[in-house]
C-alpha cells in the first residue's frame, strides 16, 4: 500500500494556545505528557478535524516530548485523524453487539447510497464511513457517532434521514 503525506497549514491561534496552556496546568509539573489526548482533540478541532505528522510534531514540541509519543497515540485512536476527512464522518460501530444487530449491513447500505468505499470521503469531501471500535453504547447497537453525537437503533431510513439532515445542514457537528 503507498503511503501519501498530506500537509495541513498550521495555525496556533492565540485563543488555541491558552487552551493548551490551560489544560497542561491541570497536572503536575515534569506531568504535561497527561494533557495530550485533550491537546490532540483540540488541535484536531482547530485544523479540519485533522492531524498532519507536523501539528503533531508541534504538540510533541508544545508538551516538550519524543515526537514518537505523539505518533503512537495518534496512530491507536481511531478519534484522532491522520488525513483529511469529509465533513460528516459517520462511524459506525463495529464490535460483536451492533455486528449482531445487522450493522455491517447498515454500513454497506450507507457506502452504497454514499457512491464510496469505507474509509474513503466522498468527491465533494462532505460525507465519509469508518468502522471503529466500541462506542459504549451496546444497549442501543446498532449505532453509530456521527459528530459529538451518537445515532442508535439505526435502520436504512434512519441512514437516508441523517444523510439528507447533513445535506440540508441540519446536523451540527460539534458541541462546542
Amino acid at each position: 500500500m503507498e503511503s501519501t503525506h498530506y500537509t495541513q497549514e498550521i495555525n496556533m491561534t492565540e485563543s488555541l494556545i491558552n487552551r493548551i496552556n490551560e489544560l497542561i496546568s491541570h497536572y503536575p509539573e515534569g506531568k504535561q505528557k497527561s494533557a495530550l489526548l485533550p491537546i490532540l482533540h483540540e488541535v484536531q478541532d482547530a485544523h479540519d478535524n485533522w492531524l498532519s505528522i507536523e501539528l503533531q510534531n508541534k504538540v510533541a514540541e508544545i508538551l516538550n516530548i519524543q515526537r514518537i509519543e505523539v505518533y503512537e497515540v495518534v496512530t491507536f485512536y481511531t478519534m484522532y485523524n491522520q488525513r483529511p476527512i469529509g465533513k460528516y464522518m459517520f462511524e459506525f460501530c463495529q464490535t460483536s453487539p451492533c455486528c449482531q444487530k445487522g450493522v455491517e449491513d447498515l454500513m454497506d447500505y450507507t457506502c452504497e447510497k454514499l457512491g464510496v468505499p469505507v474509509g474513503q470521503p466522498t468527491a465533494d469531501g462532505q460525507f465519509e464511513v469508518r468502522g471503529v471500535e466500541c462506542l459504549g453504547a451496546c444497549g442501543y447497537a446498532p449505532m453509530m457517532q456521527l459528530g459529538d453525537f451518537f445515532q442508535e437503533h439505526l435502520t436504512k431510513e434512519k441512514i437516508d434521514q441523517l444523510i439528507a439532515d447533513c445535506k440540508d445542514g441540519k446536523i451540527t457537528l460539534h458541541d462546542k
